[in-house]
C-alpha cells in the first residue's frame, strides 16, 4: 500500500469555503479596542501623522466621534487625556475626568471606557513619573501616589477600566486599594505588564504630546520601561502584577514580542490585551499607501497573529475601520 500523497494536507486549502470551517482563530470586531486623543484647548480636531483616521480630538470632536464608532461597531475605548496645564507633581486630572464623565454621561452603557494612567502627558519633562531632585531618576513612591490619584479620579468620573501604562514598581497594587476602598471594586484594572522600551512610538508621542524633553537630565524611559533583551524581566511584571490584582495583563508593542505573549498567555490564565503600537499600525498604512501589499491583507494578518499568539483583545488604531476594511 502506497503512503498517501502531500495533497491530503492541501485538500482543506483548496477552496473558500473549507478554508473557512476549518479556521482555528477568528477575529471578532468585539475584540478591538480603539485608542482617542483628546487635547484640551484645541479649537479643531487635528490628525495623527502616520496613524489613517485618528485624530487628536476636542472635547466636542470627541463626542461627535464616538457616535461614529459605536455606527461602525466598535464598543472599546482606551482614553488619552492631553491637558493643556502641566506639573511635576500635585497634578490636576480634572480634564480627562471630565472628559469620561462626558462620554459616559452621552452613551453610558453603550462603551467600554479604558482610561489610560500615566504622567508623561501632563508633566513638563515628558516622562511616565514624578523626577528625583536631580532630575535624572525617577521617584517610583513619589510617581505611584500621583498614579494613584489619577486612577481614582478617573475611575469616580465613571471609567469602566483604568489602564496604568508607566511601569512603576507596586502601582497596581496601590491602585487596586485605593479603588477598592473608595467603593470602586467594580473597576478593571488593566495592566501595562510588559511594555517595552520601542521605537515604534513615535506617531502616539505626537497623539499624546507625551515625548521626553531633550533638556531633561533623563534622555530615554530606559530606566523603567523593559529591556527588549531581557525576557525574564517580561515575566517577572507580569507576575507581580498578577499577584497585585491587575485583571488584565497586557503586552506592548505587539509584534517584536509575539513570542513572549504566547509563552506568558499559556501561563498566565488571564485575559491577555496586546497593543498594535502607532509605530506597527504606521509601518502597515505606509507599505499600503506605496502600494507595496493589500491595506486590509496586511492588518488581517498582523492581527491574526496576535490572537494566535494567545491574546483576548487587541487595542488597535485601525478598530473604527475593521467592520469596512476586514469584514468583521
Amino acid at each position: 500500500m502506497s503512503e498517501p500523497f502531500p495533497l491530503t494536507l492541501r485538500r482543506l486549502r483548496q477552496d473558500e469555503h473549507v478554508r473557512a470551517l476549518t479556521r482555528e482563530v477568528h477575529l471578532r470586531l468585539d475584540q478591538l479596542i480603539q485608542p482617542c486623543f483628546v487635547a484640551e484647548g484645541r479649537g479643531s480636531a487635528e490628525p495623527v501623522p502616520g496613524l489613517t483616521g485618528v485624530m487628536q480630538e476636542t472635547p466636542a470632536s470627541l463626542l461627535r466621534q464616538t457616535e461614529a464608532d459605536l455606527r461602525a461597531g466598535v464598543r472599546a475605548f482606551l482614553l488619552f487625556g492631553v491637558p493643556r496645564a502641566r506639573a511635576a507633581r500635585q497634578i490636576d486630572w480634572s480634564f480627562t475626568a471630565g472628559q469620561i464623565q462626558a462620554l459616559k454621561a452621552r452613551f453610558g452603557k453603550d462603551i467600554w471606557l479604558a482610561a489610560d494612567v500615566c504622567l508623561c502627558s501632563s508633566t513638563p519633562h515628558g516622562h511616565c513619573g514624578v523626577l528625583n531632585a536631580e532630575g535624572d531618576h525617577l521617584d517610583n513612591d513619589a510617581s505611584v501616589q500621583e498614579l494613584t490619584a489619577a486612577a481614582l479620579a478617573y475611575a469616580q468620573a465613571g471609567a469602566d477600566c483604568v489602564a496604568p501604562s508607566d511601569m512603576m514598581d507596586g502601582r497596581v497594587g496601590a491602585i487596586r486599594r485605593a479603588l477598592d476602598a473608595g467603593g470602586l471594586e467594580r473597576t478593571v484594572l488593566m495592566s501595562y505588564a510588559v511594555k517595552f522600551q520601542s521605537a515604534l512610538y513615535g506617531p502616539f508621542r505626537v497623539a499624546a504630546d507625551s515625548a521626553p524633553k531633550t533638556q531633561s537630565a533623563l534622555r530615554d524611559r530606559a530606566s523603567y520601561q523593559l529591556d527588549p533583551a531581557r525576557p525574564a524581566d517580561a515575566w517577572l511584571c507580569a507576575e507581580r502584577d498578577l499577584a497585585e490584582g491587575a485583571d488584565i495583563l497586557m503586552v506592548k508593542p505587539g509584534l517584536p514580542y509575539l513570542d513572549l505573549l504566547r509563552d506568558l498567555s499559556r501561563a498566565i490564565r488571564k485575559p491577555w490585551a496586546v497593543y498594535h503600537v502607532s509605530g506597527e499600525f504606521a509601518a502597515l498604512e505606509a507599505l499600503a499607501e506605496k502600494g507595496l501589499a493589500p491595506r486590509a491583507a496586511l492588518h488581517r494578518e498582523v492581527l491574526t497573529a496576535f490572537k494566535r499568539a494567545g491574546a483576548s483583545m487587541i487595542i488597535t488604531y485601525g478598530a473604527r475601520q475593521a467592520r469596512e476594511l476586514l469584514d468583521l
